[in-house]
C-alpha cells in the first residue's frame, strides 16, 4: 500500500522517538478529534495489529498489563479516559501509543525490565503521550482528521518492526522536509511525556529512579543494533541530554523502595519462557532455577514449567508444578498453569475442579474464567457453561473472549441464531463492525430463532449499521 505523509508522521509520534525539548503544550488539539473519534481510529488500527502473528493474545499477560496500566492511569490527569494495554511478541525493547488510548508493549520490554517500577516507567511515558494528545496534535498539524487514513499506522508499525527496509520505504515515500518539520514538535512531546510520566509514576507509588535507569539501558541496547534498528527509532535516538534531564528531576524527589509484585515476576518469567525455542527455554530456566535466590525461586520454577509444557515434557512439568505449588504463596497465575497442565495430561474433570476451586479464591481472574468455561465444554456441560458465561458477561460486557466462548457454547447446543449473535458481539468488541454486521445478517436467516431473539438481532443490526455509516463519513 502507499504510505501517506500522515502515516509517516504518525509513525514518529507513535514510536518511542527519544529526543529533547520541554514546553507547556496545553490543549491546542482539543477540537481536532473527539474522544470517540480517537477511540474509533485506534480500534481500526487495532484490527490490523490483532490480525498480525506477533500480537500476543495471552489473557494473563494482557490482564497484568492492564492492571498495571490502570494503576498508573488512576494517578494521571485524565483518569476517566479508556485505555487498553496489549503486548506484541517481539524481543526488542519498544512501546508505543495509538489514538484512543491503545498502548502496545513489546515482550522484550517486559523481560529486560529489572523490576516492576522500570516497566511502569515505560507505561507512564506512553500514558502521557495519550493524555497530552500528542497524536491528535500531529493530526492537527497536518490539517486533517480523517480517521480512515489513520488505519495505515498499523501497517507502518508492523512493517517497521518486522522489516527495516519496509520502514525505510514508508518514510522515504513522504517528503523528507515534511518529516523534518515535525521533529522539533516530536522532541517537545517526548520531553513532556517524560515530565508527565514521572509525575504519574510517583503518584502511583513506584520508584521514580527506575525511569532514568531503564532509559540508560535502552540507550545501550540501541547501540547494539544501531544500523539495523527501524528507521523511526534511528530518527530520534535517546539522548544523553534527555536522560540527564530526567535524572535531574528525579534527584529532587525522595527515594522510595518498592517491592515487585508476584504477578510481575511470574508474567516476566512466562514471557521469557515463551520467547526462545522450547528446548532452549527449558535450558535457560533450568539454569535460573538452579541459581535463583529464594525470593526468585518461585518465578524461575514457574518459567521452567511453562518451558516444559512448550517442550511437551509433561512428566517433568508435573513434578516441577507439584514442588512449585507446595512452596509458592497463593497465586491465580500458578493455579491457571496447573490446570492447563492437567488439560494437557487429559485430566479434564480434575482441571475443571481445579478451575472451580481457584475461582472461589480469585473470582476476578479472567484467565481462570476462560479456562473453566473451556473445561465445561470439554466435559460436555454446555448448560452450565452457558449460565456461567452469562454471569461473566454481566460483569465484563466488553470482553470479546467471553463472547467467543459463548458462541462455542451455543454452537455445541445447536443454537444457530445465538451462535452468530455471540460471534457478532465478539467482532463488535474488537472494532470489526463489518464482520459483526455479517454475523448478524446470518443470524437473521437462521431457522431456530424465536420472535424475541429475532427482534434483538434486528435492533442490534440497526445500531451497528448506524455506527458503521457514521464512521465511514469521517
Amino acid at each position: 500500500m502507499k504510505f501517506s505523509r500522515l502515516t509517516a508522521l504518525l509513525l514518529l509520534l507513535a514510536s518511542p522517538a527519544w529526543a529533547d525539548g520541554l514546553p507547556d503544550l496545553g490543549e491546542v488539539s482539543q477540537n481536532t478529534l473527539s474522544p470517540q473519534q480517537e477511540r474509533r481510529a485506534g480500534e481500526q488500527v487495532m484490527q490490523e495489529i490483532r490480525a498480525d502473528k506477533s500480537y500476543l493474545d495471552d489473557p494473563e499477560v494482557t490482564e497484568y498489563l492492564n492492571g498495571l496500566g490502570y494503576r498508573l492511569v488512576a494517578a494521571s490527569s485524565d483518569s476517566r479516559r479508556d485505555f487498553e494495554f496489549f503486548a506484541l511478541q517481539d524481543k526488542t525493547i519498544n512501546a508505543f501509543a495509538l489514538p484512543g488510548g491503545f498502548i502496545g508493549v513489546h515482550t522484550g520490554t517486559i523481560t529486560v525490565a529489572q523490576n516492576e517500577s522500570e516497566l511502569a516507567s515505560v507505561l507512564s511515558h506512553e500514558i502521557a503521550h495519550v493524555t497530552q494528545k500528542h497524536i491528535a496534535r500531529g493530526v492537527a498539524t497536518n490539517q486533517t482528521n480523517s480517521i480512515a487514513s489513520m488505519a495505515a499506522l498499523a501497517v507502518a508499525i508492523l512493517a517497521a518492526r518486522n522489516s527495516p527496509e519496509a520502514a525505510n520505504a514508508a518514510i522515504a515515500g513522504a517528503q523528507a522536509a515534511s518529516i523534518q518539520s515535525q521533529i522539533d514538535d516530536t522532541r517537545d512531546h517526548e520531553r513532556e511525556a517524560d515530565r508527565i510520566g514521572l509525575q504519574v509514576l510517583q503518584k502511583a507509588g513506584f520508584d521514580v529512579h527506575a525511569m532514568p535507569t531503564f532509559f540508560e539501558r535502552l540507550q545501550k541496547s540501541s547501540r547494539i543494533y544501531e544500523n539495523n534498528a527501524p528507521a523511526y527509532l534511528r530518527t530520534h535516538p535517546l539522548t544523553t541530554e534527555r536522560i540527564a534531564d530526567i535524572e535531574n528531576r528525579v534527584a529532587l524527589l525522595p527515594y522510595r523502595q518498592v517491592p515487585d509484585s508476584m504477578d510481575f515476576r511470574l508474567i516476566r518469567a512466562k514471557v521469557g519462557a515463551m520467547q526462545p525455542p522450547p528446548d532452549e527455554a527449558v535450558r535457560i530456566f533450568e539454569e535460573k532455577s538452579a541459581d535463583a535466590s529464594s525470593s526468585a525461586q518461585t518465578a524461575a520454577r514457574y518459567g521452567l514449567v511453562v518451558a516444559l509444557l512448550r517442550a511437551h515434557q509433561y512428566g517433568r512439568a508435573q513434578k516441577e508444578m507439584t514442588a512449585l505449588r507446595a512452596a509458592a504463596p497463593p497465586s491465580a497465575i500458578i493455579e491457571n498453569l496447573s490446570a492447563q497442565l492437567r488439560i494437557e495430561l487429559g485430566q479434564y474433570a480434575a482441571a475443571q475442579a481445579q478451575y472451580a476451586e481457584a475461582l472461589k479464591r480469585f473470582p476476578q481472574h479472567r484467565a481462570l474464567a476462560y479456562g473453566y468455561a473451556e473445561t465445561l465444554l470439554q466435559n460436555r456441560q454446555e448448560a452450565t457453561a452457558a449460565t456461567f458465561l452469562e454471569e461473566q458477561l454481566q460483569q465484563h460486557p466488553g470482553d470479546y473472549h467471553f463472547y467467543e466462548l459463548q458462541a462455542k457454547t451455543f454452537a455445541a447446543q445447536g443454537k444457530t441464531l445465538l451462535t452468530h449473535k455471540a460471534k457478532a458481539e465478539a467482532y463488535a468488541r474488537t472494532g470489526n463492525i463489518p464482520a459483526a454486521l455479517e454475523q448478524l445478517q446470518i443470524a437473521l436467516k437462521s431457522p431456530d430463532g424465536d420472535f424475541y431473539q429475532l427482534s434483538m438481532v434486528e435492533a442490534r443490526l440497526k445500531e451497528l449499521q448506524t455506527l458503521d455509516a457514521e464512521t465511514r463519513k469521517k
